[in-house]
């Protein structure tokens, strides 16, 4: 059988998976990547390099350096500090909050965290959106125009279409989206036992300054030190300076995650190392015909590109559709930005799994999510995302 077919068919039966939860759904990641290796599809090498991903190891020093927060009572002091300040009503608390920080005022408003954990992967997945450096498909959209010889997109103009769907996503999870979800309690360990902050203000001192420090190693950036490096030296210098044991850093990290994570990236190394994503790309693009209309061009790329989000990182996304959306419009004299840009949006429209992006894998455990709370929730606003998409696109960058 096909390399390309034997990866749609795991890619099929790991979709099934993972909205019936048969079984639990970090086993069905690496169970996947188990049999791709054992039919020969990757290598040995292969089906485990995401436990050596960037990003895996960045969920692990992050988990560390929240877990500091927790186990400080760092936490539950800004918790208290916000409830005191928006009172413990939960739509005002949705707009945006850090992970731990979100359990933390949770606990002290004594409110579900689900919507608000929810609301945060959102804003995280829709903000990215909204500039040219906010996502690496973005980037990669720019580099891909630069070197076809297309003009490139300027900083702020993903605004265009990112902002409203940013703005319509925000309101539906605040508004309809909510209420759709799971009411899970917060949990702090044994913070929760407590009316006041556990940890000596010593140690949220210094929790405190480890996360400005993360904080400023990942937004503003430091030379010569990657984001994953910036974590770990983070959770690194929680325990060296006792901010927490070494069995609290241990326990605070979410293993589901890092297995779901590490388990699912070697599949995207299969989709684009088989030829399986592309030939999921060229039969659905078969589907537009000759001479499509600019609004069946952005729908058919948005939709293909949408759905392969869902199961592959945003980045690999776009980079196995941005050079057959090229193609495609040098063939029907299409506009390349117009193109370009329905499939970078799309891309990033990582709503309707837990593993369509990073924030959606980490507030799985801590809200209590199933599959289909993702699916409940993701489907309206990749919905809203197409349509606009659709209505703003082809205004924005004229096809013809």
């Amino acid at each position: 059988m096909d390399d390309a077919v034997i990866t749609l068919i795991v890619l099929g039966v790991v979709s099934f998976l993972f909205i019936t939860e048969l079984i639990p759904i970090a086993i069905t990641a690496l169970s996947a990547t188990v049999v791709l290796a054992l039919c020969g599809v990757l290598t040995t090498k292969e089906a485990f390099s995401g436990f050596s991903n960037s990003t895996v190891i960045l969920f692990a020093g992050m988990f560390v350096v929240g877990a500091a927060m927790l186990d400080s009572g760092l936490a539950q002091a800004i918790g208290n500090y916000v409830v005191r300040k928006v009172g413990t009503n939960e739509v005002p608390l949705m707009i945006a909050c850090l992970l731990p920080m979100v359990i933390g005022i949770c606990v002290s408003a004594k409110i579900p965290c689900s919507a608000l954990l929810m609301g945060l992967a959102v804003a995280a997945n829709t903000g990215c959106n909204l500039t040219m450096v906010g996502t690496p498909p973005n980037m990669l959209a720019n580099a891909a125009l630069e070197n076809a010889g297309f003009p490139m997109f300027g900083f702020f103009e993903f605004t265009i279409i990112g902002g409203p769907i940013a703005l319509c996503c925000l309101v539906f999870m605040v508004t309809v989206g909510r209420k759709m979800l799971p009411r899970h309690k917060a949990e702090l360990g044994a913070v929760s036992s407590y009316d006041g902050p556990v940890g000596s203000s010593r140690q949220r001192w210094e929790a405190l300054l480890i996360l400005a420090f993360v904080i400023a190693g990942l937004i503003i950036g430091i030379p010569g030190v990657s984001p994953s490096m910036v974590a770990v030296i983070g959770a690194l210098v929680c325990v060296l300076s006792g901010c927490i044991t070494e069995k609290q850093a241990y326990q605070g990290i979410d293993w589901v995650t890092i297995f779901l994570f590490a388990g699912m990236l070697p599949i995207a190394t299969a989709l684009e190392k088989t030829g399986a994503g592309q030939m999921v790309a060229e039969t659905v693009v078969g589907f537009m015909g000759e001479n499509p209309s600019g609004t069946t061009i952005m729908a058919v790329l948005f939709l293909l590109s949408c759905g392969l989000t869902q199961f592959m990182p945003n980045t690999a996304t776009a980079a196995l559709l941005i050079p057959i959306g090229l193609s495609i419009s040098q063939q029907i004299n299409a506009s390349p930005l117009a193109v370009t840009m329905g499939i970078t949006i799309a891309a990033s429209c990582s709503f309707a799994t837990p593993v369509a992006t990073p924030p959606n894998t980490l507030i799985m455990t801590p809200g209590g999510f199933h599959f289909v709370d993702y699916i409940k929730v993701g489907l309206p606003m990749c919905l809203i995302s197409f349509v606009l998409c659709v209505l703003i696109v082809p205004v924005a960058w004229p096809f013809h």
